[in-house]
C-alpha cells in the first residue's frame, strides 16, 4: 500500500483565480515543486477528489464556520474511486486558530455502512495498522457518535496538486470544477446526479506548508496580484444548494464541553443561524 504522506498539521492560504491564472501559475510553480504522485501523467496533472461530510441534524460544524469559530473540525469520508479494494479515508479537519489539523484512518470499503451505523471499528476494518491510523478511526467514531452525525452532502472536484519532493512539507493546489449534491446515503458514487457548481468557472488555489512560510510564495503572491479569500467548499456548497434543504429543526442535544476546541461562550451549541448574504460573505472570508 502507498505510504500515507498527509501533514497532520499545517499552515494554508487560500485563492479564488481565474482559469488563465491558473495555466500561469502551473507555469510558474514548475520551477520550485514537482507534480504529486497521483497527477503524474494524468491530463492537466489532476485527478478526482470526492468527499462525503457528515454533519448532525442541525448542521453544526457547518454553522461553526458560518458562525467564524476560528476553533472547529469538520467530519468527512474521502474517496476516489468506487474499486471494492479502494480505501474509503474517514478525516477529522480541524481548524485552531489559521493551523490546519487532520487525521484520518483508512476503511476498507465494506466496512463503511457498519462504522457509519455506530460500531466500534475493528483491526480487519482498516488498511493500516499504524497506530495514528486506528487512533485516528477510533476519535472519528466517538466524534461522530456524540455529535450524531450523518451524510450530508457529497463534494467532488479535479485537483491538480504540487509538491515538494520526498516530504510534501510544501504543497500548492488547484482545485476545479468543485461540485456539490445533498446524499444523505453511504454509497459513495463517483457521478452525481444534480450538482450545483459551487465556485462556477473559479478556481480554487491554495498554498500549504508545515514548516517556514517559503519566500516564492510571496514573489507568486506579487506576480499574479491575488488575495486570500474564503473557500470553504462543503459551506458554500450547502449554501449554493440550499441549507434548508439539509437540516431539521430539532435542537442539538450536545452537551456543553464535549468538544473543547468549539466556542461554547458563542451559545454555538444551541446552534446560532444567522441570515443574510452579508453573514455568509464574511463567515467564507474568514474561513
Amino acid at each position: 500500500m502507498a505510504l500515507d504522506k498527509m501533514q497532520l498539521q499545517r499552515l494554508e492560504l487560500k485563492y479564488k483565480i481565474n482559469e488563465n491564472t491558473a495555466l500561469r501559475i502551473r507555469d510558474f510553480v514548475g520551477s520550485y515543486l514537482e507534480p504529486d504522485e497521483f497527477a503524474v501523467g494524468k491530463p492537466d496533472f489532476s485527478y478526482p477528489v470526492h468527499s462525503l461530510y457528515l454533519d448532525s441534524d442541525d448542521m453544526l460544524t457547518y454553522w461553526e464556520t458560518i458562525n467564524g469559530n476560528k476553533n472547529r473540525f469538520k467530519l468527512r469520508l474521502r474517496y476516489y474511486s468506487t474499486k471494492p479494494d479502494a480505501p474509503v479515508f474517514f478525516e477529522i479537519k480541524r481548524r485552531m486558530n489559521n493551523c490546519i489539523m487532520k487525521q484520518r484512518g483508512g476503511v476498507r470499503r465494506w466496512a463503511v455502512d457498519w462504522l457509519l451505523a455506530g460500531h466500534i471499528p475493528e483491526p480487519e476494518h482498516m488498511t493500516s495498522t499504524d497506530p495514528k491510523h486506528v487512533v485516528a478511526l477510533q476519535q472519528f467514531c466517538q466524534r461522530m457518535a456524540t455529535l450524531k452525525a450523518r451524510p450530508k452532502a457529497h463534494i467532488y472536484y479535479m485537483r491538480e496538486a504540487w509538491v515538494t519532493a520526498g516530504d510534501n512539507s510544501v504543497r500548492l493546489t488547484m482545485d476545479r470544477q468543485v461540485q456539490c449534491e445533498r446524499d444523505f446515503t453511504s454509497r459513495l458514487p463517483v457521478v452525481m446526479e444534480n450538482p450545483v457548481l459551487v465556485f462556477g468557472d473559479e478556481v480554487v488555489l491554495e498554498l500549504k506548508f508545515t514548516q517556514r512560510y517559503p519566500v516564492w510564495f510571496q514573489d507568486l503572491i506579487r506576480a499574479f496580484s491575488i488575495n486570500v479569500t474564503g473557500a470553504a467548499k462543503y459551506v458554500e456548497g450547502v449554501a449554493g444548494v440550499g441549507e434548508d434543504l439539509f437540516f431539521d429543526n430539532s435542537p442539538n442535544r450536545i452537551l456543553p464541553g464535549a468538544f473543547p476546541e468549539l466556542n461554547e461562550s458563542d451559545e454555538s451549541w444551541n446552534v446560532q443561524r444567522p441570515g443574510g448574504e452579508e453573514r455568509i460573505k464574511q463567515a467564507m472570508e474568514d474561513a
